[in-house]
């Protein structure tokens, strides 16, 4: 086989998932392991999105609505935006890949702080454009540092607020300020999947300056807080002018039935989110704790996970951990090469995570 590809296209590394319970008992031998790699919801899917899905099982030889009516009309009255304003994808991931292809062509330039989610650089790779990284400063975004790097070339801006792996989260003030002297020809996008469980009052809620001269994409997600991962669904909020865009290179049918189905109930369950965010709180709580007592350097977070500094060899800490039958995620791919990240579960997790973290270091 003899195939033709481009080089920006072989030079992408890979991103690799945290690793799945199943394969890690495969490999292992091991049984009752749990998951803290992927900050997914310890409480699984909300009840009413089960019982909706359920309940459209029996339309599964039908397609999908291709507008997602029935879920852009429960966003647009969540968050008293327009109907117009909002574009859903197959996770926010896929809302990403539509940016990338409406706004970057081959040497064009996008910006992203490092490290920050690892799929913005290989979305703009793949359309042949170049990552211009800016380094956090004290695990924080440096708006400054980003509006200095701005060129001619430069056509997005990628934001990801509460930041992964890092959990800081971008202040009010701060983003005003930034984002008044961004040019109207660049598009920022601000990434706020763990926004539901940010407890800082003064960070900034992207939906708040939709009408600000520089255009602007809000992502979101039911991944996180609304337990939905596997349903794969999420919806990025936006000024009409750039929803049409999207919706010109968005395939047809892209979010399935289930999805929209389980996402439109799950926006109704309240109590079941508010019950997630306080487990998470609770939880985060308990490991800053339990870290401080055994003397291991954590820090503060915005999200559902934290960073922690482990002090030695984080890829040596991450497999001695999968043997306990404990997955956490090493940093190392991230540039640090001490640290881990894990995110809050049941408290009966929390715990065995600290135990196992003692054990290890």
């Amino acid at each position: 086989m003899k195939l033709t590809v481009p080089d920006y296209i072989l030079a992408i590394k890979a991103y690799i998932p945290g690793k799945p319970i199943e394969e890690l008992e495969r490999e292992y031998g091991i049984k009752d392991s749990i998951k803290l790699a992927s900050n997914e919801n310890p409480l699984g899917p909300s009840p009413m999105a089960v019982k909706a899905i359920q309940e459209a099982m029996s339309n599964l030889n039908r397609y999908p609505d291709d507008s997602g009516y029935a879920l852009v009309k429960k966003i647009s009255e969540k968050l008293d935006v327009r109907h117009d304003n909002i574009v859903i994808g197959n996770g926010s991931d896929e809302i990403i890949g539509m940016i990338v292809r409406a706004f970057l062509q081959p040497g064009d330039e996008a910006i992203v702080p490092h490290p920050t989610f690892l799929m913005y650089e290989i979305m703009i790779q793949c359309a042949g454009a170049i990552s211009l990284r800016v380094p956090l400063k004290s695990l924080s975004i440096d708006l400054e540092n980003i509006k200095e790097k701005l060129t001619p070339r430069v056509r997005l801006i990628l934001l990801c607020s509460p930041n992964n792996p890092t959990g800081s989260a971008i202040t009010k003030e701060d983003f005003e300020t930034f984002i008044k002297d961004i040019p109207p020809d660049v598009v920022v996008v601000l990434d706020e999947a763990y926004m539901e469980f940010v407890r800082d009052k003064n960070c900034v809620s992207g939906i708040e300056y939709l009408d600000s001269d520089t255009p602007l994409i809000v992502l979101r997600t039911f991944s996180k807080a609304y337990g939905l991962a596997g349903l794969r669904i999420g919806y990025g909020v936006m000024p009409e002018e750039i929803s049409n865009l999207l919706n010109r290179v968005r395939q047809p049918f892209n979010t399935s039935l289930l999805a929209q189905a389980g996402a439109v109930s799950a926006l109704d369950d309240d109590s079941f989110l508010q019950k997630t965010i306080n487990l998470v709180h609770e939880g985060i709580d308990l490991l800053y704790d339990a870290l401080s007592e055994i003397g291991v350097k954590y820090f503060e977070t915005q999200a559902n996970f934290l960073l922690v500094d482990v002090g030695k060899s984080a890829d040596d800490v991450y497999e001695k951990m999968l043997r306990q039958g404990v997955i956490v995620r090493s940093m190392t791919s991230y540039g640090y090469p001490s640290y881990i990240r894990v995110n809050v579960g049941l408290a009966s997790e929390n715990k065995r995570f600290i135990e196992a973290l003692k054990k290890v270091i």
